[in-house]
């Protein structure tokens, strides 16, 4: 709810416009766009992706998952194309939770599970997201009513940019994602005692800074001894910190995440408890407060299977490449209510991402939404029967 992130709403909704789509911006910030069928009773296949980004990001995050489907539709609709389901384009509103700190803010008004109580959240100026969402003239009150009916949806399928390097090694621009990794998320807060930093001696001492090293190697340890395991302290701070004071404070995020729930909780229990082992040694004290906690998220075999075709068809490969994300995506929310899929473009750069480095080749871009296309093109209207014979996860 910047300037700029609601001049970048503005302009997708005017894209939209512009190919077509009826587009609106809606209570929480959410940009869509809608392809409505002229078949009667005709549900619909939603997607999309995030048009927020982290701090200091990349181009193509969330953003080419946006895009590339309002090119495709309007390539489409020029082409004469009519489907036989309505297609919905969402850009969500905030999905990498930085300024909030609670992740899905977009998505979850979609599928139906936005909590409330997160409109009291508040920046880091003291700002409420309830505040920031009036002054942007939305109707936090109107939020709920973004739900939507699970019963008039076919699925999700969501483009994004791989953020990793594995279609770059293997040579291949597509991909087919076959899980979501779950992810949870804690503030730690650490207050020892400052003091000069010259006159009191090192086993005197209550460093808030110093228990923080420990446990961030702790996190390093502890993650290292699992593959798929992954564990990251991205934010730390001393506040009010000075060259020659002993920290007396010391906040930091953690970050875990794993394919398996079972793995990443099982690895978020010891290091907290190993958290607490520091702090007690030390003579800290020590507050973690949890921040998110999103459940592992398989995509739907047959959604899968389909854009597997799909790549196939464009591309001429005689077997896609299937793979995990260990990235957080909107599709884990509407995984609550609908089936999804995702389709994964290959990364240059060594797949960097969340980075200014961040990108991806023009030729792959026009492979993927051939292949979108495609998708649309060959997706089937179920009937009644299929209605009830949803995929095994």
């Amino acid at each position: 709810m910047t300037p700029v992130h609601r001049a970048t709403a503005a302009l997708l909704r005017e894209w939209m416009l512009e190919a077509g789509l009826d587009a609106h911006i809606d209570a929480i910030g959410n940009v869509v766009g809608r392809w409505r069928s002229a078949r009667p009773g005709a549900k619909t296949l939603l997607t999309g992706s995030h048009y927020d980004t982290v701090i200091d990001a990349g181009r193509y995050d969330g953003r080419l998952g946006i895009l590339l489907p309002i090119v495709a539709v309007q390539q489409l609709r020029l082409a004469g194309v009519a489907l036989p389901f309505s297609v919905e384009i969402i850009g969500f509103s905030d999905e990498e939770g930085v300024r909030f700190q609670t992740a899905f803010l977009g998505s979850s008004a979609v599928a139906g599970s936005f909590d409330a109580a997160h409109l009291d959240r508040r920046d880091a100026a003291g700002i409420s997201l309830r505040d920031a969402l009036i002054a942007a003239n939305h109707d936090p009150d109107a939020i709920p009513a973004l739900a939507r009916d699970a019963a008039q949806l076919l699925g999700y399928l969501e483009v994004h940019i791989e953020q990793g390097p594995v279609l770059l090694t293997e040579d291949r621009a597509l991909g087919v994602v076959s899980a979501i990794n779950g992810c949870v998320r804690h503030r730690v807060a650490i207050s020892g005692e400052a003091g000069h930093a010259g006159t009191v001696p090192m086993d005197l001492r209550h460093d808030a800074a110093a228990a923080a090293a420990e446990i961030i190697l702790l996190v390093e340890q502890r993650c290292a001894q699992v593959p798929g395991l992954v564990g990251t302290v991205g934010q730390l701070g001393v506040p009010n910190g000075a060259v020659n004071v002993i920290p007396g404070a010391c906040e930091l995020s953690l970050d875990i995440r794993a394919p398996s729930d079972a793995v990443r909780d099982a690895a978020a229990a010891d290091i907290l408890a190993g958290s607490a082992r520091i702090a007690a040694r030390r003579g800290v004290a020590l507050r973690i407060d949890p921040l998110l906690k999103v459940p592992a998220t398989p995509c739907a075999l047959n959604l899968q299977a389909r854009i597997a075709a799909s790549i196939g068809r464009v591309t001429g490969s005689a077997e896609a490449r299937h793979l995990p994300s260990g990235a957080g995506h909107d599709a884990m929310q509407i995984a609550g209510l609908t089936e999804v899929g995702m389709l994964f473009v290959r990364c240059g750069h060594g797949g960097i991402s969340h980075h200014p480095a961040e990108t991806l080749s023009a030729e792959d871009v026009e492979l993927a939404t051939a292949a979108f296309m495609d998708f649309l093109q060959q997706f089937p209207i179920p009937d009644a029967a299929d209605n009830q014979a949803r995929s095994d996860p």
